[in-house]
Parts: C-alpha cells; sequence; structure tokens
C-alpha cells in the first residue's frame, strides 16, 4: 500500500534534522518512491510502499523525537472512483 510521510518539524531543529536525514536509511520493508522538500518551510513530503505496518512503524520511530510525522495513507484516484462506483451500483 502507498503511503505519504509528511515530516514537519520546528526551526531550531533543521540542522539536526538535516544531519540525521543525510545518515538515515529507510528500513528494510519500506520502498521509497519519492521524496520532495518544501522549499519556504520546514517539511519533507516522502512516499513509500509499505506492506508490513512494522516496517512503516520503524520509519516513524525514527524521528519521533525531533519531528512530528503524519502518516496518510493513499490509493491510485482511479481505483478509488472504481471502488465508488461499485459501492454505488450495489445500492
Amino acid at each position: 500500500m502507498l503511503f505519504m510521510g509528511i515530516l514537519t518539524w520546528k526551526p531550531e531543529k533543521r540542522d539536526e534534522v538535516i544531519q540525521r536525514r543525510i545518515q538515515w536509511k529507510y528500513p528494510e520493508g519500506v520502498k521509497r518512491i519519492g521524496e520532495w522538500s518544501d522549499l519556504p518551510g520546514n517539511r519533507v513530503f516522502s512516499l513509500a510502499e509499505i506492506d508490513d505496518p512494522k516496517a512503516m512503524l520503524a520509519a516513524a520511530s525514527a524521528w519521533s523525537d525531533i519531528a512530528n510525522l503524519e502518516i496518510v495513507p493513499l490509493m491510485e484516484t482511479d481505483e478509488v472512483l472504481k471502488l465508488l462506483e461499485a459501492e454505488k451500483a450495489m445500492r
């Protein structure tokens, strides 16, 4: 399943976050699809495919001491529309 991780930190944590990210590797079980930085702010958006919740927990816990992490499950819009159409047809 796809997940978008949104990592946000306080400005005074910037250098610590940068240093950790340079050294940090995604844990086994997390297939990184892409990662983008919010240039005017203190955020990073990471898109990953994760099948095992343990891998997601390992990735999230590595940042909990210096940043907030929001994890959002995602699905391709075409797939969502198919599911919604099928649900509508069942009513």
